[in-house]
């Protein structure tokens, strides 16, 4: 018998022995809100509270709302709620997220008292917002006209207008949007519920308060707690403080899907390109459709097994007869169960629009000879094993399991109440799926949700030179014309409301608001650093590394080469490697069959190559190019017959093969480059001075894709070079003397994995190498990139340490103020800019960044003023205390045994001891604001450099040219 309090009714109780949990949902009585509980013994406890949000417009209301609750409530008034929590709580995932048919307010920590905290908080945010008492709130998250004198530009400004704007200048997501407008028209599906710039100045105050009264009941929510928690104890907590508050009502949030279409529907966009960039072979083309229910877990499984099989994989069917037919140069596909009726999309990328007809047409045919023929057997079967390995591994990296289980319980129970579970019970459905194969079941499954559904879409986004540069004049002109309509009068009436804004935004909260907001104290901190675990062998003259970690019989394996005798100009050639060994073709397998043979028996092997910096000599480090390998231990021997096939065996002269793997690796990077701006931003300006970020962006960065770039174009006259270099690259980096091996596993699954090591490691070269020159770092270069976006990127980089300057902890503290003190209130909360961070790395490397920032000359501005911000540091006590609590947040997060072994093994080659983890955290235990004060010279020294580097529209980036040595085209126009 389980004990909970009777002002809840217990819907549902079942066991989760996938996930080792018990499951309980309940229903509210009073209130009638939906509560789930997941009990275990993890110790990182996650709460969100969700409610079903169905926009009927582009305005962005549930977005601005997302934003907007957390600026303030009324048991915690501060103006930033959350960021006081991030920057005093221990926290191990706290955020939240706006999905085009429910938002959600998640947060997790391993500390009882700090979670009790973070639920308080959020749960006084949704329900009792300041958003009633403050205006201003809605015209800083959301949007407002900001004009500064009479005389001056009336511009639009708010922190979810300019990253709308962000989000609105990438092909990729405007890609997304249109194909769920194309498929579900007239719902919720077929606006966009994260805004439209276009329409986002539409919202008014009081339509968005309504939308906060009608969505944001108990009734419309959905409250979900994981983890070892006091079950009894927090549902009492949740009627007493908020539930018992409200009565139930009748929430009109019900998702109501269009009828079934009768023939496929045609969409058609646009996107903006730079004017150096070519409108041929860059249109988008994306074929979909709208396939049963995300209640239905195991076809929702199927489907996804299908797309792995027909696109994804390498060899995929459907991709190559794509490829083969020169429909576009990267082919794609996703399936989508986060949504009511689950979407599958095909998508070919850098294609033409007067191709979609062909496009649909090879798709069919190939479809229909699929089903004709069968789905290969074994690339199902790898399909359903990679999907089981990962559920059962649970490894999410740095996000906590139970956030990401309570994210994936949505995908059912947001459209059935008394469904919250079902995709928390998954190896019955993988058992299920693999008895499918060879039954004509997935062939079915392809007949009915992709040839026989009418239910469909082509959505074709097609380029157009300056068309970004065009909307923003146009806009520009729409707002001069309304501010010439105005009175003398009501352009100061702006003015004013301008200036009322950012008095509202510099008046600082209370200290008794601020103090309203708990926190822990400095002696509810662990004093012990964390430990890694390095235990050193020699065999053979080779290096073993063993991390012991419980790794519940899985072994994971890094096999590390010494990047030694690789010369400079073949660097950028081995970023190019990493994406070759295992998606091409051996002697004894097609690259297809390869990776299904992997995928069947492994958690997977590929490459990699990385860059650790010496922490006991500054302009010291390593560069290792890696081949990562994870199974069961019975397994390993097949993994390692894997790895000699890739590594000795591998068909580097199959050019055509060559030319796919090139094309889409173009077609990522430019995708990556653009989306997370503010880290090519950083990584290039780094490297300007810095010989570790010199290799990094050579490896991975511009200067990588630079090399991409021109061999798509060159291909048929430069193949034959690139072959060789290839093939001497392999010999100069698959040695042994180069190699190092680390291990996480437990002892009595290591002497084989050694043994199998040292057989591998007798087949590698042994000729003699020379030891090349090499300089990596490119000068001082300064540059602009330009891009079609709206917004900019900015960073300003530069080294402390080269000023003779040490490395102390208090920089991790001085990190998390300047991100949410300074930086985020000049940069975010005043100018708009999305996103702002800093970075003050060990071996002096440091960095300021904006993202998705409207402004460009006067971000830098506000990077010139950290030194005065930090000579003037003052906090009293509390304050202090909150930094450093949210400073050892960000070391203290759980990893897992994965993680556990990656950090151990990088503090193994980088020389990081002990001693110096244990010096930090005491530094930052004991830090107070003089250590931040004497800083400035740190900030005096990483300034001084000049270095700068940013992304942005072409327009803004040539208005601001003084700002930089070189201006630029990202994507095409000259070499770098």
């Amino acid at each position: 018998m389980i004990n909970y309090p009777d002002t809840y009714e217990l819907v549902l109780q079942e066991e989760l022995p996938d996930i080792h949990s018990a499951g309980y949902l309940f229903h509210h009585k009073k209130s009638g809100a939906r509560v789930a509980v997941v009990l275990n013994d993890d110790e990182n406890k996650v709460f969100h509270i969700a409610f079903r949000t169905t926009p009927v417009n582009s305005k962005g209301t549930p977005h601005i709302m997302e934003h907007s609750v957390l600026c303030g409530s009324r048991k915690y008034p501060s103006k930033d709620p959350f960021v006081e929590l991030v920057k005093g709580s221990l926290n191990t995932f706290l955020n939240a997220m706006t999905y085009s048919d429910k938002t959600m307010y998640p947060v997790a920590s391993c500390n009882e008292q700090d979670f009790k905290n973070l639920m308080d908080v959020y749960l006084d945010a949704v329900f009792y917002p300041n958003i009633y008492k403050r205006e201003e709130i809605f015209r800083q998250e959301g949007w407002h006209y900001e004009l500064k004198s009479p005389e001056d530009q009336l511009i639009y400004n708010g922190v979810v207008y300019n990253e709308m704007k962000g989000a609105f200048s990438s092909p990729e997501d405007i890609l997304d949007r249109k194909i769920l407008n194309s498929l579900f028209p007239d719902s919720t599906y077929g606006v966009e519920s994260g805004g439209d710039p276009a329409c986002i100045p539409d919202l008014s105050y009081e339509e968005f308060l309504d939308f906060h009264r009608t969505y944001y009941h108990p009734a419309n929510s959905y409250i979900y707690i994981y983890g070892n928690v006091d079950m009894q104890e927090r549902l009492e907590y949740l009627d007493r403080e908020y539930l018992s508050a409200f009565d139930a009502i009748e929430v009109p949030s019900k998702i109501v899907l269009p009828e079934k279409f009768e023939e496929m529907h045609t969409e058609i966009g646009k996107y903006s390109i730079s004017t150096a960039d070519s409108e041929e072979d860059n249109t988008y083309l994306s074929f979909n459709a709208a396939i049963g229910s995300s209640l239905d877990v195991e076809k929702a499984n199927a489907y996804a097994v299908i797309e792995y099989v027909l696109l994804s994989a390498p060899g995929a069917p459907l991709k190559q007869a794509l490829l083969d037919a020169g429909l576009g140069k990267d082919i794609s596909g996703s399936y989508d169960s986060g949504t009511m009726q689950p979407v599958f999309s095909i998508t070919a990328k850098y294609a033409n629009a007067e191709d979609k007809d062909r496009f649909v047409r090879v798709i069919r045919e190939e479809l229909e000879r699929i089903v004709a023929e069968g789905l290969d057997q074994k690339s199902l079967m790898a399909g359903i094993n990679s999907s089981e390995f990962r559920f059962r591994e649970a490894d999410f990296g740095s996000f906590p399991k139970g956030l990401m289980y309570g994210i994936d319980m949505m995908d059912t129970w947001l459209y059935d109440d008394n469904c919250p579970f079902g995709y928390l019970k998954q190896l019955a459905v993988f058992d299920f799926l693999k008895k499918q194969v060879g039954t004509g079941y997935y062939e079915d499954l392809i007949r009915d949700g992709l040839l026989n559904n009418p239910h469909t879409s082509l959505v074709v986004i097609e380029p157009e030179k300056g068309l970004n540069d065009r909307m923003e004049e146009e806009l520009a002109k729409k707002l001069a014309a309304y501010k010439e309509s105005l009175t003398e009068e009501e352009r100061q009436a702006l003015v004013e409301k301008t200036e009322s804004l950012h008095r509202f935004q510099e008046t600082p909260s209370t200290k008794e608001e601020l103090e309203a907001i708990p926190m822990l104290k400095r002696e509810d901190i662990g004093k012990e650093a964390y430990t890694v675990s390095n235990l050193e062998e020699q065999a053979e003259g080779t290096t073993f590394v063993r991390h012991d970690y419980v790794t519940n019989g899985v072994c994971y394996l890094d096999l590390l080469f010494d990047m030694k005798y690789v010369p400079a100009e073949y660097i950028p050639y081995a970023g190019l490697l990493k994406s070759v060994l295992g998606f091409i073709d051996t002697e004894n397998y097609k690259y297809g069959e390869l990776f299904s043979e992997i995928n069947i028996e492994t958690g997977g092997i590929y490459a990699n190559a990385q860059v650790i910096q010496d922490h006991r000599e500054a302009g010291s480090y390593r560069t290792m190019f890696g081949i990562r390998a994870k199974a069961l231990a019975e397994k390993m021997p097949f993994a390692f017959s894997m790895i000699e096939e890739i590594l000795l065996r591998s068909r580097l002269d199959d050019t055509r093969r060559l030319y796919e793997i090139i094309s889409e690796q173009k077609s990522t990077l430019q995708e990556r480059l653009s989306a997370a701006g503010h880290q090519t931003a950083v990584g290039r300006a780094l490297a300007y001075t810095s010989e570790p970020y010199g290799y990094s962006d050579a490896l991975s960065g511009i200067g990588y894709y630079k090399l991409i770039e021109d061999l798509e174009a060159h291909f048929e006259e430069r193949k034959g070079e690139l072959v060789e270099k290839l093939k001497h690259l392999m010999g100069l980096l698959f040695r042994q003397d180069t190699l190092l091996v680390s291990v996480t596993c437990e002892e009595e699954n290591y002497t084989s994995v050694k043994k199998l090591s040292l057989n591998l490691k007798e087949k590698l070269e042994t000729r003699a190498a020379e030891l090349p020159p090499l300089h990596m770092a490119l000068g001082q270069k300064n540059e602009g990139f330009l891009t079609a976006g709206q917004v900019q990127f900015v960073a300003r980089t530069g080294n402390y340490r080269k000023a003779g300057l040490p490395y102390t902890g208090a920089l991790r503290i001085l990190k998390v103020a300047l991100s949410y003190d300074y930086l985020w209130i000049n940069i975010r909360v005043k100018g708009g800019a999305y996103g702002c961070m800093s970075g003050f790395g060990v071996m002096g490397d440091s960095y300021f960044a904006s993202y998705r920032d409207p402004n460009l000359g006067a971000t830098n501005e506000i990077y010139e003023g950290v030194t005065d911000y930090v000579k003037n540091f003052h906090v009293d006590e509390r304050d202090m205390t909150k930094y450093v609590i949210g400073t050892i947040s960000e070391l203290d997060t759980p990893l897992t045994p994965r993680s556990k072994g990656l950090r151990s093994m990088t503090a193994w080659l980088a020389h990081i001891t002990r001693e110096e983890v244990q010096r930090e955290r005491d530094e930052i235990l004991s830090a107070t604001e003089e250590d931040i004060q004497k800083l400035a010279p740190y900030m005096e020294a990483i300034l001084k450099t000049g270095s700068i580097c940013a992304l942005g529209g072409e327009e803004r980036m040539k208005k601001e040219k003084e700002l930089f040595g070189e201006l630029k085209p990202l994507i095409g126009g000259e070499e770098c």
